[in-house]
């Protein structure tokens, strides 16, 4: 039995799931998500909570159980709370200021690199330095997070570039220079 799987998940107050033909309609203050599910897995609503249930035991089986169960969890905690990622910049020069839905950023190249997000995302710029990225889909926050970063990934050497809130960039030393001839 999956750990994972077995835990039924409360639905807070204001939010609605419903379930019809493997499909997941979870319905909320911040918005409404849908998902499709695996036909290896039941999911139910009662009392108040989702059971997600597999119907069989073989691999494929348990595999959708405990994922399952985490997809319909992020999409209730979703449309409840909502999901946010920071994103800071570090090195000179480079910033990010907001143009209506999108945002332009300075990263030390020869242009200008302007992003933007898809629909359901949004994008805020505290500062000159952070950038948050908000919305209901767990996915897609994490998405835009990543692509984001992947503009000016933090390089080795001076730590420059764009980097998730709190990750750590392991320096290296560079050149160790030329040894003193005696």
């Amino acid at each position: 039995m999956s750990r994972i799987g077995k835990l039924a998940i409360p639905v807070p107050d204001g939010v609605t799931v419903n379930v019809a033909d493997d499909v997941v309609h979870v319905k909320g203050p911040k918005g409404e998500l849908k998902q499709e599910t695996a036909h290896h897995v039941a999911v139910r609503v009662e009392d108040g909570k989702v059971v997600v249930e597999r119907t069989g035991n073989e691999k494929v089986h348990r595999a959708a159980h405990g994922l399952t169960r985490t997809l319909v969890n992020n999409m209730v905690e979703g449309v409840s709370k909502g999901f946010r990622k920071s994103l800071e910049i570090q090195g000179v020069g480079y910033r990010a200021s907001k143009a209506g839905e999108k945002i332009n950023l300075t990263l030390g190249l020869s242009h200008p690199v302007s992003y933007d997000p898809p629909k359901g995302v949004t994008l805020t710029v505290e500062g000159t330095t952070k950038i948050h990225v908000e919305g209901i889909d767990k996915q897609k926050v994490g998405q835009v997070a990543a692509e984001i970063r992947d503009l000016r990934p933090p390089e080795p050497y001076k730590g420059k570039g764009i980097r998730y809130e709190g990750e750590y960039v392991r320096k290296k030393l560079g050149k160790a220079g030329k040894a003193a001839k005696s």
